[in-house]
């Protein structure tokens, strides 16, 4: 009788599963916490870390060949509006359903003062670094967003996994180039990036095959750093309010893909799931890139002429579900407080989100930063943001599952008004690897 190879999301699903329970018995022993710290968790470092190590190499080799493949600017303009229209307007969507969700659960009359007192003691100090790495973002002018996103070093922005939007600019304007020389000349260069795209892809096969043990140590990691259970109740409404809101935005996405592409809700998330739960795993959508690209091509049907254009894009600009936290976040701080927002300061809060989102830097704990921008905008007190930390780290994780999914909603929509959505093929994680 044939074996039957698990799928690699079940896999996945075990190791966040085993990784749990791992967690909870080691934490019933003393020392099991530094036990998991010292000898398990760095496991899952190393998994980011191998993920991180090709985001840059990936990007530059993907946009390169994607862009330099549609041979005419008139077509990259066209698909480059759709992508970008398409981003900004789920992203307010986003923060529109998160605004709505708060004030309809108002969790904030949920915190009692004791509660409150403790929060902000222990997680004060934390709270104090990320207000200090905001406070230069808030002191800078309209346009240096505009400004950063063009390098004056390429080299340099290939060294920091942070500079993802500068990475694009260059791989898109290099590419750029690339069409406007005689097409003979350009081939070598064509040929080479084709080569390292390819080795990539290689590489992020390899990788996956650790995906299950990188998830159990970090899912371990996580459980044993987290604060006491009477904080996360204490959070617990919050904590809901986020996970509708976001909920909510999937079937947003389900009900874009059934209208624009005539795909069922269970063909989008049979295929993309494996990508949805290391995003999970791992709150990093540039970490989850690879992956989020592979699943597209591959089990979705998007032609890489699309995927190479718009997931590295969504990656650093489309944050829905950063978006939609920071919304919460603001108002439910606000609520902490005893302050009533007003109409025009949610709709500030709207356009803030928005843009703080899309320059939110594609890794863990990137939106802490920003929602410092959102709260200085509505006048609402930085302090609250002690409030928070004790559950971001797992509402980090679901935000970061929606951001991914909304990237790989929008290019199918964009692939199928190229006419570049096609049947997928299966190819290799769900069936396993075969030997040869």
């Amino acid at each position: 009788m044939k074996n039957k190879k698990v799928a690699l999301h079940w896999k996945i699903l075990i190791g966040m599963f085993l990784g749990v329970v791992f967690a909870i018995i080691c934490l019933k022993f003393s020392g099991g916490d530094v036990f998991i710290k010292n000898w398990v968790k760095p496991f899952g470092n190393i998994f980011i870390n191998s993920l991180k190590l090709i985001a840059v190499p990936l990007i530059l080799a993907s946009l390169i060949k994607g862009v330099s493949d549609l041979k005419d600017i008139s077509k990259l303009s066209k698909m480059g509006l759709k992508t970008i229209a398409l981003y900004l307007l789920t992203t307010v969507l986003a923060v529109c359903i998160g605004l709505t969700a708060v004030n309809i659960f108002t969790p904030g009359k949920f915190i009692d003062k004791a509660t409150q007192e403790t929060l902000l003691k222990n997680y004060e100090k934390d709270a104090q670094s990320k207000i200090e790495m905001a406070a230069g973002q808030k002191s800078v002018g309209p346009l240096q967003a505009l400004e950063d996103i063009v390098p004056s070093n390429i080299f340099k922005a290939v060294t920091d996994n942070g500079n993802m939007l500068q990475v694009i600019f260059f791989a898109i304007f290099f590419a750029i180039g690339m069409i406007l020389i005689p097409q003979e000349k350009a081939q070598p260069i064509k040929n080479f990036f084709d080569g390292l795209n390819e080795v990539i892809l290689k590489l992020i096969d390899l990788i996956m095959l650790a995906a299950p043990v990188g998830v159990f140590a970090l899912i371990a990691g996580l459980i044993a750093e987290s604060p006491s259970i009477a904080l996360f109740k204490a959070l617990g409404v919050y904590g809901f309010t986020v996970v509708v809101g976001l909920l909510i935005m999937i079937l947003v996405y389900l009900l874009m893909v059934y209208l624009f592409t005539k795909k069922t809700p269970q063909f989008f998330l049979k295929g993309f799931a494996p990508a949805q739960l290391l995003a999970f795993s791992t709150s990093s959508s540039a970490a989850t890139l690879p992956v989020t690209m592979e699943r597209v091509e591959e089990h979705l049907g998007v032609d890489k002429e699309v995927s190479s254009f718009v997931l590295p894009i969504g990656a650093t600009i489309n944050m829905d579900g950063t978006s939609l936290y920071q919304a919460v976040a603001a108002v439910f701080i606000a609520q902490t407080f005893g302050m009533d927002l007003s109409f025009q300061a949610q709709l500030g809060i709207i356009a803030t989100a928005t843009l703080a989102s899309i320059g939110s830097a594609a890794v863990p704990g990137a939106g802490m930063v920003m929602l410092v921008i959102v709260l200085s905008q509505a006048g609402i007190p930085e302090a609250g943001l002690a409030l928070i930390f004790a559950i971001d780290r797992p509402l980090d994780m679901c935000r970061t599952t929606v951001n991914v999914t909304g990237d790989a909603a929008v290019a199918m929509i964009v692939a199928n008004s190229e006419g570049l959505l096609k049947e997928p093929h299966q190819k290799n994680w769900d069936d396993g690897y075969k030997k040869q």
